[in-house]
């Protein structure tokens, strides 16, 4: 099997005949890293008031939360070539957007580790939005989940990225 190096891979996880792989992250510092994601699902502001107000199945904008914090503690089993993380620390905040009309959200996730959290933030994001449909789908199965993306990062060799989200968003 022949090796790449990471700097002229392109994409990392596939060796030179196109097989996926392991990234090898054994020979990196171990550092402080966080990284930042966002999303939403729109919906009609009928909706937006019964998820909010305490929908069909109950507080649908703190069991998002928790789902988006439990995804993504599980990142590893979903992903399947993401290195399980020892302790990472994830925050899921889900606030509603009359101008949509539906909901945001936003995840942080922070490490000690040696490789990043990205994965881990879009997976909270990405489940909780799940979660937030699943439980207002009783009531509008036309809601829309969407704008899921990066918006932040840092820790490791590539160093600080970040999204400018007040221009972005509109």
């Amino acid at each position: 099997m022949s090796d790449l190096r990471e700097a002229d891979a392109g994409l990392t996880h596939l060796d030179s005949e196109g097989r996926p792989k392991m990234v090898d992250v054994s020979g990196k510092r171990v550092t402080s890293r966080w990284a930042t994601a966002e999303g939403s699902i729109r919906m009609t502001a009928a909706t937006l008031g019964r998820l909010v107000g305490g929908g069909p199945k109950g507080d649908a904008v703190r069991v998002a939360e928790l789902a988006g914090i439990q995804a993504a503690k599980r990142t590893h089993d979903l992903i399947p070539l993401c290195h399980l993380l020892p302790a990472v620390s994830v925050g899921v905040e889900v606030t509603p957007d009359e101008a949509l009309p539906g909901l945001r959200v936003r995840a942080v996730a922070r490490v000690q580790g040696s490789t990043g959290v990205e994965m881990e933030a879009l997976t909270a994001v990405s489940v909780a939005l799940l979660t937030l449909y699943d439980m207002g789908k009783a009531v509008d199965r036309r809601m829309v989940l969407g704008d899921i993306r990066l918006t932040g990062k840092a820790g490791g060799r590539s160093g600080v990225y970040k999204v400018d989200t007040a221009s972005a968003q509109g």
